[in-house]
């Protein structure tokens, strides 16, 4: 059976642009990737620095406009807990860039194959 030239031609275009979102989709997480890697890196290394404190020294925490006292363990584990939920926002989101740039891939491959068979 043989898909009329309009058909084809619409079919095309809509794998073209399925293959345009997925483009700009995966610019987007790439973006957000690394913008969640840069926060982590700043959480990590404020955990080191605390590493070097002694337990019993007084450390704000920066709240709006104003800076609240916090007991150091207080600190550290919230950073702690903020690492943690970096690492798995940086898991959802390659696995997210993983599936964009396979669809994308898929999209470029079917529209090489409509061609071909053309």
């Amino acid at each position: 059976m043989s898909i009329s030239n309009d058909a084809l031609h619409k079919l095309a275009q809509e794998i073209e642009t399925q293959a345009a979102a997925a483009q700009q989709q995966i610019g987007l997480a790439r973006s957000q990737i690394a913008a969640k890697q840069r926060e982590q890196r700043l959480v990590r290394l404020t955990l080191s620095e605390l590493g070097n404190l002694p337990a019993e020294s007084l450390v704000y925490e920066g709240v709006g406009k104003m800076f609240a006292s916090l007991p150091l363990p207080a600190l550290r584990q919230k950073l702690e807990g903020q690492t943690r939920e970096i690492d798995s926002d940086v898991e959802k989101l390659n696995q997210r860039l993983l599936y964009l740039e396979t669809t994308h891939k898929n999209s470029r491959e079917h529209i090489e194959q409509m061609l071909r068979a053309r």
